[in-house]
């Protein structure tokens, strides 16, 4: 009987693994469209695969403006940005960083990020979930060091340096997904009830009023 159970456990998670990413491509390539008149797989309509052409798996990344209050600019790189990524699982941010640019606490819910620096110096690090006493991992890249940050847990970048940096991010979905910490607490519609946060935050109910007021700015494209 406790093998029975064990098989179960096994088959349970592998399950679970199973429908935790993005579903495995069921042809060659599905090059998205938004004309509803294609093949439909995996969940989105796609090209006629006799009509794709090498087109639909290119796009060229410009540096970003970085002239916003957080100094840093992402430039993703989704299905929808290069509709030919549908179906792989996979998609990349180019992050472009003024001195002393942040990317403020953000999660992925779909997917692990690892990033590698292009071009100066980053402080990076995530945060551990409660279980493991919400540790902080962090650590300063310069130019060639690569970093992971796993599925889902609240991480940031930091340019430590007097000039510019470049960084780019793989991602394990071709729609990562993104929540930015303090938009989605202070800048949510409808708003949170202030009494929410100040009783989770123990703060004082007027500086939640002040912070849902601020023009919370997000520098993901």
């Amino acid at each position: 009987m406790k093998t029975v159970y064990l098989v179960v456990a096994i088959l349970a998670l592998a399950s679970s693994a199973a429908y935790a990413y993005d579903p495995s491509p069921l042809q060659d390539f599905c090059v998205g469209t938004n004309d509803p008149i294609n093949v439909f797989v995996n969940g989105k309509f796609c090209k006629d695969p006799k009509l794709v052409t090498a087109e639909d798996f290119f796009l060229h990344v410009n540096a970003a403006n970085v002239s916003n209050p957080l100094g840093a600019q992402v430039t993703p790189v989704f299905d929808t940005q290069l509709l030919g990524l549908n179906t792989f699982g996979v998609s990349l941010a180019r992050i472009d960083f003024a001195p002393y640019g942040l990317i403020p606490p953000h999660t992925h819910p779909r997917a692990t990020e690892i990033l590698i620096v292009i071009e100066g110096s980053l402080m990076v690090g995530f945060v551990s979930s409660d279980l493991d006493k919400n540790r902080l991992f962090t650590k300063v890249l310069n130019k060639g060091d690569v970093f992971v940050f796993p599925i889902g847990l609240i991480h940031f970048q930091l340019n430590v340096g007097k000039v510019n940096a470049v960084s780019i991010s793989g991602l394990g979905s071709q729609n990562p997904g993104l929540i930015t910490i303090a938009n989605a607490l202070f800048n949510s519609t409808p708003p949170i009830s202030p009494e929410i946060l100040a009783k989770a935050f123990q703060m004082d109910k007027s500086l939640i009023g002040h912070l849902q007021k601020q023009p919370w700015y997000n520098n993901n494209n």
